[in-house]
């Protein structure tokens, strides 16, 4: 039985909101540096872009942007600490914005959701299905046929990482238990792939900007992209949408960004979300990033990143209910699940 919570988050939006919409206040100029904690080991995909837009930030606040790896448990020890550190405006997270508006669903942070987060969006990230390149599955018909019937090992950075979450779609939308695909764990989406290009593991559902590298040196074969369009990669062949195969299968862009959690002075988000508007979305080294990486430039900031994520909060939310995996119902923190 799932349990409840009485937070509504509707009542938070609009407390939100209106902290958000206020007339123009003060700069907020500061004066130490800022901490950006990544809940994920580094070179993975949250690490990687935040390592990009960080500068930028740096260079426009004219303070540090200190980046403070911490990994562990699918991405909530960090999330957690960011959100216990001191709410002065200076400890920020990173990660995909689905991560922190579920944590709560899964039990993984109590008492959280998406409105605990004054919410910034630079790129949108899609999972791919690439395999060690010394395996003989050519395309992803035959790598499904594999995983449900043989030992395949696949590498992800938890259930609740981008890779472990569409391990799960995929099962879903294949029939479930019929897979005998074994999820193995690792700190992050970088040594996911790393295992999976060493061959430690058979495959990886990690995003496609923690893969690129190792597609493009050979030592991966990418098979799907979990979208229902190709996945053009500079340098790279089209990777084939994973509906190709799994023509039901729902998929939502999966975005990520840097969160200040809510409680600082109103200045700090006044003044971060201009800067972010400014410089983040105009900003050619992170379109330069998005096009190398494999992934799609799409910047937002406030209630419109939160309006623009929230396609994919649902459904990672909704999600967790079908496979049994939530133990807070989605509708405690304001998330209605459609019905058949």
């Amino acid at each position: 039985m799932l349990a409840r919570r009485g937070t509504s988050l509707t009542a938070m939006a609009l407390a939100v909101t209106a902290v958000f919409s206020t007339p123009a206040m003060a700069e907020w100029k500061p004066d130490k540096p800022i901490n950006i904690i990544v809940p994920w080991s580094a070179g993975g995909s949250t690490d990687q872009v935040t390592r990009v837009v960080a500068p930028i930030l740096e260079e426009a606040l004219g303070t540090p942007i200190v980046i403070v790896n911490q990994p562990g448990a699918s991405g909530s020890i960090g999330t957690k600490a960011a959100l216990d550190a001191p709410r002065d405006g200076y400890t920020w997270t990173a990660n995909a914005i689905a991560n922190n508006a579920t944590y709560s669903v899964t039990g993984m942070i109590e008492g959280t959701s998406i409105n605990d987060y004054y919410v910034m969006l630079h790129v949108a990230n899609v999972p791919v299905v690439s395999v060690n390149a010394d395996k003989d599955y050519t395309d992803f018909g035959a790598f499904l046929e594999a995983m449900k019937t043989g030992d395949v090992k696949i590498g992800t950075a938890g259930v609740n990482s981008s890779g472990g979450m569409a391990m799960a779609a995929i099962k879903e939308a294949a029939g479930g238990d019929e897979l005998s695909a074994r999820m193995v764990t690792y700190d992050g989406g970088n040594p996911a792939v790393l295992a999976a290009a060493s061959g430690e593991v058979d495959a990886t559902t990690q995003l496609a900007t923690e893969q690129t590298e190792m597609i493009k040196a050979g030592k991966l074969r990418s098979l799907a992209v979990l979208s229902d369009k190709p996945l053009e990669v500079e340098g790279l062949d089209a990777i084939p949408p994973i509906t190709q195969w799994l023509p039901d299968m729902p998929v939502a862009p999966d975005y990520f960004g840097v969160f200040i959690p809510v409680g600082a002075p109103d200045e700090v988000y006044e003044t971060v979300g201009k800067v972010w508007e400014e410089k983040v979305m105009t900003s050619e080294a992170m379109m330069a990033y998005a096009s190398e990486r494999g992934a799609v430039f799409d910047p937002s900031f406030g209630q419109a990143a939160m309006d623009r994520a929230m396609p994919v909060v649902i459904a990672e939310a909704c999600a967790r209910v079908s496979r049994g995996e939530a133990v807070l119902d989605p509708s405690e923190i304001g998330i209605t699940c459609p019905t058949e």
